[in-house]
C-alpha cells in the first residue's frame, strides 16, 4: 500500500521533476502590471537551470490564465495546452476576450531538454483597464478660480526669469459610502498635468510625478513657437493609471482625493508650449462579495478647496505654505462646508491610453556629506553626487509664517523651493510636483541649528532598475561608468529620457537615438522604451513624414537630421538588444515616412542637406544641425546628414527584412548602397587619403570604406588622434561610433588610450573638475549633466569586456563573446540581464589569460577565446580538444573560436 502511495505521489508531482526554474514572470514587459489595454497581452519569463546545469533548454511551455488564483485549476480565460516551442519572450495571450477591468492571474511551466515538466511557476497577475471610450462614465473636473486655458507665456527668450505665480494648486474631494462586503475596488483616475491620488487620508501610492508626459492634445500657443510645427501629430495620448484601493476602503463612509499639478501641461516657461489648466478625472469600480457593483465617478458633486502648494511651476519650482494645510482634508470626518463645486473641464484632445509603463518614483535617498554655517547666516548642505530629485525636511519647528528658502547648486537654472512654517512642531516637508537639480543646496533664514537628521536628499526618476555590472582593473573606467549612469537616471521622469533635468527637461530625439543602445545596455527599460517610441512615432506629422527634433513634442526642441533618426535607430537597437519584434511592426510605417522626408532633401548626386526654413524663409539653425556638442570645428552638416540618410536606409531595409517585406527591403538597400557610394565618392578626400577629422573617418569606416581607401582612411584616422594628443575629436554622434570602429579595425588600444585621458577632451577631465554626471560640451562650458556622450560607452560593455547578442539571431538568442584585452588591465567583467536571464563575461590575465562566461537557459553563444593557434585552451582544467560538448569553429585572428550551449563556462590560455 506504501508503495502504491509513492507511485500516486510522484505522479501528482511529477511537475517538480523537471531541472527548468521559471521565474520573472512579466506581462507587457511589466511585473504584475496593475493596468493593461492591450487586448492579447504578451507575456514573458525566464527560465533558470537547476545546479548551474549546461545546455539546458526549454522544449515546450503552457500557460495557463485564470479570473482568479483558484481558478488556476482549471483555467477559465485560456489554457494553452503544451505548446512545443523554446520561446520564452513575448507570447501572445490567445484565450477568451479579455473585457474591461477583468482581472488575469497566470503561471507558466516548461519542459527542458529531457522532456520533463518543471514546477509552475508562482502566481502573476495583471488588470485590464478600460477599453472602450464608452466605458469613461466619469467627467473631466478641475477648480472653480481657474479658466480653461493655460497660463500665459511670458514675453521674452528662452533665458528670460520672471517669476510667474499661477494659482494654488487645487485639492479635490468626494465622499462615499459602502453599506455590504468588498470584493474588489479599483479607481482608473490621472490628471493632467501632475496628480497624487488619495483616499482615506492616504496617499494611494508611492508614485511620484505621474503621469508619464505625453503629447496630451492640441495646443493653441505652438504656432506662435520660434520652431514651430503644424499641430497635426500622428496620435496624441493621455495616460491613466489604476490603483487597487480595496485595503484602504472602510465599511461606512468614505473619501477619495486629488492634489493637481501644472506640470508640462500648463508650463508657461522657456521651451514649452502649454495645453491648458489643471484637470482630474477618476472612475472608482466597487465589487461587493455578493456580486453587485457600484461606480462612483468624477463630476459636479466633488468639491474643492486650494492647498498649501501656493505655487508650482516646472521651471520655477515650488512655494509651500504650511499654515494654509488643512489636515485630514481627505477624510471621511473632515467639514467640507466651505469647499466649493467644482466646475467640468474640457477632455483633453488626447485618447485616455493605460499606464503600461514605469512612473517616477524615489529611487535612491542621500544623507548629507557635510553641513556648514556660512557667515551670512544660511546653510549649506552637500551630498555624494548630483542628482535630479528634492529634498526632504524632517522635524522642523518655527514660528507660524517663518519662511526658508533652497536654492540649488546646479550649474544651470534648476528653479527654487520655499517653505513657511504654520508653527506646528516636528513637521516634514517635500515637494510634490517638481524635481530639483543639485549636489548641494544653501538655505537661507533657518531657524536655529541645522542637524544632519533634518535633512535628506531624495533622488527622483522613472523607476528603471540596474540590470548590469560593469568592472575593470582600470578605476578611471568605473567611475566615467558610475558618472554617466548617474546622469542617465537624473534624466528619466515622465517615462522620457531629457537631454538634461534642469534648463530644458525636454525628450531629444537626438540625445535618445544616440545613447539608447548604452541605456538599454545597462538598465532594465524595455517598458520604458516601449512607451517612448510611441510617444516619437506620435509626434510624426504624417502628411511630410517629419519626426520632430523631440517627444513629446516641444517646440524649444532644437535639432537636426540625426534627431529625427530616433524613429529608426531606437526600433532598432531594442529589436537587436530584446528581438522583439513588435517594435519594428509598430515603427514600420513611421520609419518609410521619415525616409521620404529625408529623400525630399537629397540632391542629384546623393547627397542629403537639409535646409528647412523658419518663418522668415530663411535655412533656421535649430532645424538644421549636423553633429552636435564636438571642439571647435566639426565635420560639415551635409557629411552627417548624408551619414544618417545611409543609416535610416540601412536599417530600413534590415526591418523590412526581418518583416518579411522583400521587395521593400530590396528597395531600401539598393538605396541604402547608393547613399554610400555618394558618401564615399564625394566626401573623400584621395589627394590627403581621408574623410576628413572630428569625426569623418569614423563616419566612413562605419559605413563600410573602398578597398583602396581602407588602409589611407585608417592611418588618416590614426594621424587625428595622434594630432588631438590621442584624444578624441570627436562630437555626439561621432563618439557614438569613436570608440567601437577603432576596436573593430584593429586600434583597440588607441581606443583604450583615448578613453583613458583626464585632459580636455575626455570623460576623465570631468571627473577631475569634479564632476558626478556626465556633461553636454567637453569643454566647461553650458550643461553639466547631459547623458548624450554616453553613446559612446557600449565599447566597455561590447568590446573591451566582450558581450553583444549576434545579429543573426538577436535578443540575446546567441551571444557573441570576444573580448579585446590591452596591456593595461589585469580584469574587465561585464553582466546584464537579457531576455533570457542573466549572462555576462568575466577575464583576467597574467601569467595566463582566464575568461568566464555565462550562457543563460534559451541562449547560445560564440566564444572568441584570445590566443593564437597551437597555444594551450583548456575549460575547467580539461583540455579543450578533448571535449565533445564544446564545438570548434574556425580560428579568426588573434582568437580561437568555440560554440555553446546555456551554462556556465571558464576558459584558460597558459
Amino acid at each position: 500500500m506504501k508503495h502504491l502511495l509513492f507511485i500516486c505521489f510522484l505522479l501528482t508531482h511529477s511537475v517538480a521533476i523537471g531541472q527548468l526554474v521559471v521565474q520573472d514572470l512579466t506581462c507587457e514587459y511589466m511585473p504584475d502590471p496593475s493596468v493593461v489595454d492591450e487586448i492579447h497581452p504578451r507575456l514573458s519569463w525566464i527560465n533558470r537551470a537547476k545546479a548551474n546545469q549546461r545546455g539546458q533548454k526549454q522544449l515546450a511551455y503552457q500557460l495557463k490564465v485564470a479570473s482568479s488564483p483558484a481558478m488556476l485549476k482549471t483555467p477559465d480565460l485560456w489554457d494553452s495546452g503544451r505548446v512545443t516551442s523554446d520561446e520564452s519572450n513575448r507570447i501572445p495571450y490567445a484565450g477568451k476576450p479579455l473585457p474591461s477591468r477583468q482581472s488575469c492571474y497566470w503561471q507558466v511551466r516548461v519542459w527542458d531538454k529531457d522532456n520533463k515538466p518543471s514546477a509552475w511557476s508562482n502566481v502573476a497577475k495583471w488588470h485590464m483597464g478600460l477599453l472602450a471610450k464608452t466605458d469613461w462614465k466619469a467627467e473631466w473636473i478641475g477648480a472653480p478660480w481657474q479658466g480653461e486655458e493655460a497660463i500665459p507665456k511670458p514675453k521674452g527668450g528662452p533665458n528670460e526669469r520672471t517669476k510667474i505665480l499661477p494659482p494654488p494648486a487645487p485639492m479635490l474631494r468626494k465622499s462615499f459610502t459602502t453599506t455590504k462586503k468588498l470584493q474588489r475596488a479599483v479607481v482608473y483616475t490621472t490628471g493632467l498635468g501632475y496628480f497624487e491620488f488619495y483616499v482615506n487620508g492616504q496617499k494611494a501610492s508611492d508614485d511620484q510625478l505621474v503621469p508619464n508626459q505625453t503629447n496630451y492634445g492640441k495646443r493653441p500657443q505652438l504656432p506662435e513657437a520660434l520652431i514651430s510645427l503644424p499641430d497635426e501629430f500622428r496620435d496624441y495620448q493621455v495616460m491613466y493609471l489604476a490603483y487597487d484601493i480595496t485595503d484602504k476602503l472602510r465599511a461606512g463612509t468614505n473619501v477619495m482625493g486629488a492634489m493637481l499639478g501644472n506640470g508640462f501641461y500648463n508650463a508657461p516657461k522657456f521651451w514649452t508650449a502649454s495645453y491648458g489648466s489643471p484637470r482630474f478625472i477618476a472612475q472608482l469600480h466597487l465589487t461587493y462579495a455578493d456580486g453587485s457593483e457600484a461606480v462612483i465617478v468624477s463630476d459636479k458633486s466633488w468639491k474643492a478647496a486650494q492647498s498649501a502648494i501656493v505655487s508650482d511651476l516646472v521651471y520655477d519650482g515650488e512655494i509651500y505654505d504650511a499654515r494654509l494645510e488643512q489636515p485630514d482634508w481627505c477624510t471621511a470626518t473632515y467639514d467640507d462646508s466651505k469647499w466649493e463645486p467644482v466646475i467640468n473641464r474640457e477632455a483633453p484632445y488626447g485618447k485616455l491610453v493605460a499606464h503600461t509603463a514605469p512612473v517616477d518614483k524615489i529611487t535612491k535617498i542621500y544623507p548629507p556629506l557635510t553641513i556648514e554655517k556660512l557667515a551670512n547666516g544660511n546653510y549649506k548642505i552637500d551630498f555624494a553626487e548630483e542628482i535630479s530629485g528634492w529634498v526632504r525636511l524632517k522635524n522642523i519647528s518655527a514660528p507660524a509664517g517663518h519662511t526658508i528658502k533652497i536654492t540649488f547648486n546646479a550649474n544651470q537654472y534648476s528653479g527654487e523651493n520655499t517653505y513657511i512654517f504654520n508653527g506646528q512642531k516636528n513637521a516634514s516637508y517635500a515637494p510634490h510636483f517638481n524635481w530639483f537639480v543639485f549636489s548641494g543646496v544653501e538655505i537661507s533664514n533657518w531657524p536655529g541649528e541645522l542637524k544632519a537628521e533634518n535633512i535628506q536628499a531624495e533622488a527622483v526618476n522613472t523607476s528603471v532598475t540596474e540590470s548590469a555590472v560593469f568592472e575593470t582593473s582600470n578605476k578611471l573606467f568605473n567611475q566615467i561608468n558610475h558618472i554617466w549612469k548617474r546622469s542617465q537616471l537624473d534624466n528619466m521622469h515622465g517615462g522620457i529620457a531629457s537631454d538634461c533635468p534642469h534648463r530644458e527637461r525636454s525628450g531629444y530625439t537626438g540625445d535618445a537615438q544616440v545613447a539608447c543602445h548604452t541605456v538599454m545596455q545597462n538598465f532594465e527599460v524595455k517598458a520604458f522604451y516601449k512607451k517612448w517610441v510611441r510617444d516619437i512615432v506620435s509626434a510624426q506629422i504624417p502628411a511630410t513624414g517629419y519626426v520632430p527634433n523631440g517627444a513629446p513634442w516641444q517646440p524649444g526642441c532644437g535639432g537636426g537630421v540625426a534627431w529625427g533618426a530616433a524613429i529608426h535607430i531606437i526600433p532598432w537597437e531594442f529589436y537587436r538588444q530584446y528581438g522583439d519584434k513588435g517594435i519594428l511592426v509598430d515603427t514600420y510605417e513611421g520609419m518609410v515616412g521619415y525616409m521620404n522626408y529625408m529623400n525630399t532633401w537629397v540632391n542629384q548626386d546623393g547627397i542629403m542637406y537639409s535646409q528647412r526654413t523658419g518663418k522668415d524663409g530663411k535655412p533656421l539653425k535649430w532645424w538644421n544641425l549636423g553633429e552636435w556638442a564636438g571642439l571647435e570645428q566639426m565635420p560639415s552638416d551635409e557629411l552627417v546628414h548624408t551619414f544618417y540618410f545611409w543609416l535610416c536606409a540601412d536599417i530600413t531595409a534590415k526591418t523590412a527584412t526581418v518583416l518579411g517585406k522583400t521587395s521593400d527591403a530590396e528597395q531600401y538597400k539598393l538605396l541604402a548602397d547608393k547613399t554610400k557610394k555618394a558618401f564615399l565618392t564625394t566626401f573623400y578626400d584621395r589627394q590627403n587619403g581621408t574623410f576628413g577629422k572630428y569625426g569623418g573617418n569614423v563616419f566612413a569606416l562605419k559605413m563600410g570604406v573602398q578597398k583602396n581607401q581602407y588602409e589611407p582612411v585608417i592611418q588618416s584616422l590614426k594621424k587625428d588622434i595622434a594630432d588631438a594628443g590621442g584624444h578624441l575629436d570627436t562630437g555626439i554622434f561621432g563618439t557614438r561610433y569613436f570608440f567601437d570602429v577603432l576596436a573593430d579595425n584593429g586600434l583597440n588600444q588607441l581606443a583604450y588610450d583615448a578613453m583613458n585621458k583626464t585632459t580636455e577632451p575626455s570623460f576623465g577631465h570631468w571627473i577631475s573638475l569634479g564632476s558626478t554626471t556626465t556633461r553636454e560640451h567637453w569643454n566647461t562650458s553650458s550643461s553639466h549633466n547631459h547623458p548624450m556622450f554616453g553613446g559612446g560607452l557600449s565599447w566597455f560593455y561590447t568590446r573591451l569586456a566582450g558581450m553583444q547578442t549576434s545579429d543573426i539571431q538577436t535578443g540575446y538568442k546567441q551571444i557573441v563573446f570576444k573580448p579585446r584585452p590591452v596591456p593595461d588591465l589585469t580584469f574587465a567583467n561585464y553582466y546584464t540581464e537579457t531576455v533570457y536571464g542573466k549572462a555576462g563575461i568575466e577575464w583576467k590575465q597574467g601569467l595566463s589569460f582566464e575568461m568566464k562566461v555565462n550562457v543563460p537557459v534559451g541562449s547560445t553563444a560564440v566564444v572568441f577565446i584570445p590566443t593564437e593557434i597551437g597555444k594551450s585552451i583548456s575549460e575547467k582544467n580539461q583540455p579543450l580538444a578533448n571535449r565533445n560538448d564544446i564545438e570548434r569553429l574556425p580560428p579568426e585572428a588573434g582568437y580561437q573560436v568555440v560554440k555553446i550551449g546555456s551554462g556556465v563556462y571558464s576558459f584558460k590560455v597558459k
